[in-house]
């Protein structure tokens, strides 16, 4: 299924600012089920927008806007194709001394340690003993058995948090947004030393058909 996504962001400053230096991490990637097939990137004043690929393979827009301006704009637009996932997908996603195997000879460091937002505290132990976190099965069965347990555990309130929240004030209130919720669940997988990260996306609501 092909995707547009059309992504627009605004910045106003009073007073005006002097210069601005942006790294944009705007582009989806292609990898796995998903093919970015076009993607362009606007900025408002107009710069000279520069590219590079981080070291997680992310492709990162960066640009200065020299002298005074009260707003920036960006506009970033792609097209994208996700291909529906193979039916036995689970079957072969391997056993858990297969994923330790590949941690040991890869570089995951930082997709396995604490951080200012994946933090293991009392709260998350409990929440961890509550819903049987513990490796059991097969990794993809496990991360999925964590993914359901944690949609039950908490209920989705806007503005319960803040964008800088920790997590412990959605486990302690068993409220929150997505951002808490890939909090936790990044911690209790890193808790199981399984590689994790954050990633930002979009999710797609099909319109009704009634």
């Amino acid at each position: 299924m092909a995707y547009a996504v059309r992504h627009v962001t605004s910045y106003r400053y009073e007073p005006a600012i002097r210069e601005s230096v942006m790294e944009v991490r705007m582009q989806p990637r292609s990898d796995a089920r998903q093919r970015c097939l076009t993607f362009s990137l606007e900025v408002a004043p107009q710069t000279n927008v520069m590219i590079y690929r981080d070291f997680l393979g992310n492709t990162v827009h960066h640009f200065d806007i020299p002298g005074r301006h009260a707003r920036i704009e960006l506009k970033a637009e792609a097209l994208v194709d996700v291909a529906p996932p193979p039916p036995d997908a689970q079957a072969g996603a391997g056993d858990w001394r297969e994923l330790d195997a590949q941690v040991a000879a890869g570089d995951f460091w930082e997709m396995l340690l604490p951080s200012p937002f994946i933090v293991y505290t009392e709260e998350l132990e409990k929440l961890a003993k509550e819903i049987g976190s513990e490796r059991r099965g097969r990794p993809m069965e496990c991360l999925i058995e964590l993914n359901e347990a944690v949609y039950h555990a908490f209920e989705y309130v806007t503005n319960s948090t803040q964008v800088d929240s920790p997590i412990d004030d959605a486990l302690r209130t068993r409220r929150g947004v997505c951002q808490d919720f890939a909090h936790i669940m990044i911690a209790l997988v890193r808790r199981l030393e399984i590689p994790c990260r954050y990633v930002s996306g979009y999710l797609f609501h099909p319109q009704s058909s009634e």
